[in-house]
């Protein structure tokens, strides 16, 4: 069994024929598609036939982009010292641009149709893509004119997209230096953030000191790129007229405010339970002052948690199964083809992720795997974001394109399945162990994610007036943690650095990625509840709802689940599941 993912049904080799092929072949694409809409968008002769040739192109264009895109991803993912993924990934990105004027014009020529609605019912491929078309004319209203969006374009790859590449490098290739039996060595962060699961106390508060310790290294690289890529956003969040990043980002997501804002109220109305869990925690662990921040991961059960990769493959498809026979299909599949790059090692990211490729109707996951239970739902939950794909593939590519939110929706249920299946099979003990990281988990997506949008809210004023110091960003980071966390963690313990290696912060065209993981476990658990009434009928019910997140807006998609995010009573229900959860938890703690 390989423990590194299998590239070869992308390319071979940067070098190799095929990827350069295919990079010629992209050019002529270009090149095609920007001489034809430069003559053919002039005029609204033969609108049917010019909108069916604009998507057919499209999609001849996407699917060469993301066959060269994702192997340069995947590739520099796991070495980033890979000079030929990083010199790639800027050609394709050079070459793309060259494409800005074009869309700007195409979308605005779409835009003006005055029969768009009759048109797309007189043609199949148009019907199909609907909501594609119908939400190029929405955000055409957000958009500049042809040249000053060729301009943006260019202009990012030396900033944004040029910041968040060094600010990756330098966090890719951060050394911590812990002082081990009086000699000093020195562990990729990747390594050292996996220590705050280490079943010793002594590795774990070791670890978290020499961390925030390491930072001073590459605090003022990563708080320069900080600043210029939410620089950029404030620039053109205002240029294309919206209020704010915040406002740019739900729109992207299909998201609006009132859905956001129901959330966030019940969010902040569960507080005072997460802060209990985290006292009785705090008070199981030996500390009277509220949990340090580096014991947040720290084993409260004397209970084998731990799983070698090859355990926790088999826990994770077994209960996999226990929902449908698709899903744990799908997680075989992933196993047996050699989806997954598994172990941390130097150059490698940090974190995890689920790269979705549509072009082969497959998926390529990221780990940094350490034998913790935390980490065997960290494959869950990658895996479920390559079922939500498997249940986008027979989608056109422009249907398959979901909004953030939806986006850990998949994950997050698959998450819900393995530890509720997982503390149904346990004993007493091992119940209270899984239990104890499901509410872990759970306070990272509803308090710690509170924390970071408090975060973000406070970097983006800021920014408004002047570039943040070092020093500032530490304090919104602290003060952010204060707020969300309370009298749960111990004040004298934070972490003013979590702005460093939080891969969120630095995208360079999406911004505020934290409420998502919120709406994804809230609304995984309102499916879950659902689930538990009608389990023979909802597995497919629940694929036929992920294949439509890619052509509905949110209210739509969680309107075909009979979900009112409107409501905050609907966020209420959800975080109650949690809430009695952190009850149970309390009340087992006591027993044991």
């Amino acid at each position: 069994m390989s423990l590194e993912w299998s590239l070869k049904e992308l390319y071979d080799s940067f070098e190799g024929e095929n990827f350069q092929e295919d990079l010629k072949k992209l050019d002529v694409q270009l090149q095609k598609m920007i001489e034809w809409a430069e003559q053919a968008l002039d005029n609204h002769e033969d609108e049917k036939e010019k909108l069916e040739k604009i998507i057919e192109e499209q999609l001849k264009l996407f699917a060469i982009r993301e066959k060269l895109g994702a192997f340069c991803h995947l590739v520099s993912a796991t070495d980033s010292k890979n000079k030929l993924a990083l010199k790639y990934s800027d050609i394709l990105r050079t070459k793309m641009n060259t494409l800005a004027e074009t869309i700007t014009k195409t979308s605005k020529w779409i835009s003006s149709i005055e029969n768009l609605q009759e048109l797309i019912e007189s043609s199949p491929l148009l019907k199909e893509h609907e909501f594609y078309l119908n939400e190029i004319v929405e955000d055409n209203a957000h958009m500049l004119d042809e040249r000053e969006e060729s301009i943006i374009a260019r202009m990012k790859n030396t900033g944004s997209s040029a910041w968040a590449n060094y600010k990756n490098l330098l966090v890719s290739m951060h050394k911590v230096e812990i002082e081990d039996k009086g000699e000093i060595k020195e562990y990729p962060l990747t390594v050292v953030l996996n220590m705050a699961y280490d079943t010793d106390k002594e590795v774990r508060e070791k670890a978290y000191h020499a961390e925030i310790a390491s930072y001073k290294k590459i605090e003022e690289g990563v708080a320069a790129a900080l600043n210029g890529i939410k620089g950029e956003a404030l620039t053109l969040s205002e240029l294309r007229g919206y209020s704010s990043p915040l406002e740019m980002t739900l729109q992207n997501s299909r998201m609006d405010r009132e859905t956001l804002d129901a959330m966030l109220a019940a969010m902040k109305e569960s507080m005072p339970k997460f802060r209990s869990y985290l006292r009785r925690k705090a008070e199981l662990l030996g500390y009277k002052n509220g949990l340090p921040f580096y014991e947040l991961y720290a084993p409260v059960s004397s209970a084998d948690m731990t799983y070698s990769y090859e355990q926790g493959q088999a826990f994770v498809e077994e209960n996999f199964r226990s929902f449908s026979e698709h899903l744990g299909n799908f997680a075989r599949k992933a196993f047996d083809h050699n989806w997954i790059d598994v172990m941390p090692k130097e150059g490698k990211r940090s974190g995890a992720f689920c790269s979705s490729i549509r072009t082969l109707k497959e998926s390529r996951i990221l780990l940094n795997y350490g034998d913790s239970f935390s980490d065997v739902i960290t494959m869950a939950h990658e895996l479920g974001h390559g079922f939500h794909s498997e249940c986008l593939k027979n989608e056109s590519a422009h249907n398959t394109h979901y909004p953030m939110p939806l986006a850990e929706t998949a994950s997050t249920f698959c998450e819900t399945i393995v530890k509720k299946a997982a503390i149904k099979q346990a004993d007493k003990q091992m119940a209270f162990a899984i239990l104890e990281t499901e509410i872990s988990d759970a306070t990272q997506v509803i308090v710690d994610i509170y924390s970071r949008y408090l975060f973000e809210t406070t970097v983006f004023n800021h920014r408004e007036e002047s570039p943040l110091t070092v020093e500032e960003i530490k304090e919104a980071m602290l003060d952010a943690q204060k707020e969300a966390y309370g009298d749960g963690l111990d004040p004298n313990f934070l972490h003013p650095y979590m702005w460093t290696w939080k891969p969120h912060y630095y995208y360079a065209d999406v911004h505020f990625y934290n409420f998502p993981y919120a709406f994804g476990l809230l609304f995984a658990k309102g499916l879950y509840a659902q689930y538990l009434e009608r389990p023979d009928t909802f597995p497919s019910e629940y694929e036929k709802l992920l294949s439509l997140t890619g052509k509905m807006k949110i209210k739509d998609v969680t309107s075909a689940a009979n979900i009112d995010v409107h409501d905050v009573e609907f966020w209420r229900s959800s975080l109650k599941t949690i809430e009695e959860d952190i009850e149970e938890f309390i009340r087992l703690s006591y027993e044991i």
